[in-house]
């Protein structure tokens, strides 16, 4: 007992000496700033990218939410633990490594909304570039047109620019169709890529019906998609409550086995382990399916 009342006493001056020297500004809002500059320092340059464009869409986070859910994850594993092993050190050290979890969060949830807003860019390349092409009947003129248009942004955008490029300079729209298909593996993109490369090489009785019928599958394949993107919401919702329930089981033990017998139980060290090991497993369980629901969305 005198390690975990020194363990707090020391905790409780840390905090009394952050208020102290930071009292001009909120305590929660400094760790919160050090952590994300640091975050920053050593993130890789590509989730920077998906952070950048997550903000400029709105759908960051701000600092009083990612502070809701550090104090979310934080308490959560700080509950759990202590039902467990009733320490409160171990459950101290449960509740900081569970808040290093937030960073990697992120990262999942900024690429499912980068993933997302680039399926919606694509959508509106494919769809666009055919009906300008309907006009035009030249995909470097229908490329230009969309550019023209304003409906993309970057890094779409500046991938059409290139492709532009490519084929002024190369007189041919293979590497540019090459170039976009390597980029962006979406099958309406290839399919698309393909048609025009069939129309422009080879010919095409009836364009407009060729037209037509690549527009309806691509109709088809972004209902898909959207559908997909519905269900993986709903899935995750209930995986959250089903995670949630499993670490909860403890409290079902101690109350078929009594609290008492449970509490003699703790003394023997395998079990301790044992019950780290539950604990462990459920996490990983948890982020899996974290990792599950913020990958590959918008993949056909």
């Amino acid at each position: 007992m005198f390690i975990e009342e020194l363990f707090t006493i020391v905790v409780f001056v840390l905090a009394i000496y952050l208020y102290r020297n930071y009292k001009g500004e909120n305590v929660g809002k400094y760790v919160t700033t050090q952590v994300q500059d640091m975050y920053n320092k050593f993130a890789p340059y590509s989730f920077k990218t998906v952070r950048e464009k997550t903000k400029e869409l709105g759908q960051e986070y701000t600092v009083k939410q990612y502070t809701m859910q550090v104090a979310l994850i934080a308490g959560f594993a700080g509950v759990v633990s202590y039902l467990y092993f009733y320490n409160l050190i171990v459950t101290i050290i449960y509740m900081i490594v569970s808040v290093m979890f937030v960073p990697y969060l992120a990262y999942l949830r900024c690429n499912r909304v980068y993933s997302e807003f680039l399926f919606e860019q694509i959508q509106v390349y494919t769809s666009n570039t055919i009906m300008e092409f309907a006009t035009t009947q030249s995909f470097v003129k229908a490329l230009e047109g969309v550019r023209s248009s304003g409906v993309l942004e970057d890094p779409v955008l500046s991938d059409v620019n290139h492709m532009i490029d490519l084929a002024y300079k190369n007189g041919t729209i293979d590497e540019s169709l090459e170039y976009m298909s390597n980029l962006y593996p979406y099958y309406i993109v290839k399919n698309m890529h393909q048609l025009f490369l069939q129309i422009t090489k080879e010919g095409a009785q009836n364009t407009a019906d060729s037209l037509d019928n690549m527009q309806s599958d691509i109709d088809m394949l972004i209902e898909s998609v959207y559908r997909d993107r519905i269900e993986r919401q709903t899935f995750h919702k209930q995986f959250l409550q089903f995670g949630i329930m499993l670490y909860l089981m403890v409290m079902l033990v101690q109350y078929l086995l009594g609290r008492e017998t449970y509490l003699i139980l703790l003394d023997k060290f395998f079990i301790q382990i044992l019950l780290h090991g539950v604990i462990v497993v459920n996490t990983y369980f948890l982020i899996k399916g974290e990792k599950y629901y913020n990958e590959n969305v918008g993949a056909e």
